[in-house]
């Protein structure tokens, strides 16, 4: 043990791989001085994953993964367990009651979360939509939307009112009864869908506005890109039925 220890120069150093019993997504890569005791080496450990010098044990693997010796004398320099390049160091805690036990540092779910009512939230004047409604009223053209008049116009080339559809997701059938731009809703152009089943949203008026006429909840404004037209029929409801007789 002694001639070990005299080969051992102060300058040297080793870069080992840490890992943690606990901490299943903690490694890091450290660098340690091969002057260092053991308990010098915990120090250091104890500040980067929380468990503490005297609840840690220490174990040492090489490159391929085969346990070289548990690290058990504190007082012991770190050279003298001949750690290479690359090597991995594993961290255990011995502690039941230690922060790192019971998934505490990576699982979030296990954190009760705080939560504020919108009513709250309006009242307080250190929120992030205070600041933001701040910057606005100051700088209103930096807000403006950025997305052009003729946003999706070549997609629309070819639609027009009275075409069958199907719309995505979903492949909702209907028919376009509306294409162009729509002042009541963001720049760039829009397709009106009669749909042919009640899933729409309002009946072709949106926001005060009417675009087109259909029953209600049977309609839908959509973005072109949502849009295909062609030879898509009507569903016919008794279909499904037939095929599981």
């Amino acid at each position: 043990m002694a001639s070990r220890l005299q080969q051992i120069e102060k300058d040297e150093s080793v870069l080992l791989r840490v890992t943690h019993a606990n901490l299943k997504s903690f490694t890091s890569d450290v660098r340690f001085s091969l002057q260092m005791t053991v308990e010098s080496v915990k120090e250091k450990l104890w500040k980067k994953c929380g468990t503490s010098v005297n609840s840690m044990c220490l174990e040492l693997y090489d490159d391929s993964g085969s346990k070289i010796s548990d690290l058990t004398d504190n007082f012991i320099p770190l050279g003298f367990y001949s750690p290479l390049d690359g090597y991995r160091l594993h961290v255990i805690d011995l502690d039941p009651s230690s922060v790192t036990s019971g998934g505490w540092l990576e699982d979030t779910s296990l954190v009760e979360k705080f939560q504020i009512s919108e009513e709250a939230y309006d009242k307080r004047d250190d929120t992030f939509r205070k600041f933001k409604e701040k910057l606005a009223s100051q700088n209103p053209s930096a807000f403006e939307s950025k997305i052009s008049d003729n946003y999706m116009e070549e997609l629309c080339a070819n639609m027009k009112v009275g075409d069958r559809c199907e719309v995505e997701p979903g492949g909702k059938r209907g028919v376009v009864k509306f294409v162009g731009r729509a002042e009541s809703l963001a720049p760039g152009f829009w397709v009106g869908v009669q749909y042919d089943e009640p899933l729409g949203k309002h009946d072709g008026m949106v926001k005060g506005i009417r675009y087109f006429e259909c029953p209600p909840l049977h309609g839908a404004m959509i973005r072109p890109d949502k849009v295909k037209v062609g030879d898509y029929p009507e569903r016919d409801p008794f279909d499904d039925e037939e095929d599981e007789i």
